[in-house]
């Protein structure tokens, strides 16, 4: 257990050692450092909690685009969610033939402004 710790620990230092030598931090002042380092933790961070709370939204939204891409629309089965609604309509309100006429103008309308969408 310890190994893996003390071989965390170096690559951890060879880590910040080759950041101050890339980026030249090793000149600067301690106060430099501190603003230098503090910048890079709050970039850090806030690049890494970005990730975790708009990541998984947008890999859900792509893979739906990607499923209407490959699958097409299910506007059949909204229509026929629609038609089964109003045939169930129908059939409970038929008391006059009034109603039912009234019924089939308002299914055929709402058919088609379904079929429009």
């Amino acid at each position: 257990m310890s190994s893996y710790l003390e071989a965390f620990a170096k690559w951890f230092k060879l880590k910040i050692y080759q950041l101050e030598v890339t980026m030249s931090v090793y000149i600067f002042t301690p106060i430099e450092k501190f603003i230098f380092y503090s910048v890079l933790f709050l970039l850090v961070s806030l690049t890494f909690i970005a990730t975790f709370l708009y990541l998984p939204h947008h890999v859900q939204f792509i893979a739906r685009r990607a499923w209407f891409y490959m699958h097409g629309d299910a506007q059949d089965s909204i229509l026929d969610v629609v038609h089964n609604a109003v045939t169930v309509t129908k059939s409970a309100l038929l008391g006059s033939e009034k109603t039912v006429e009234a019924l089939g103008r308002a299914a055929d309308a709402t058919m088609g402004i379904v079929r429009e969408l």
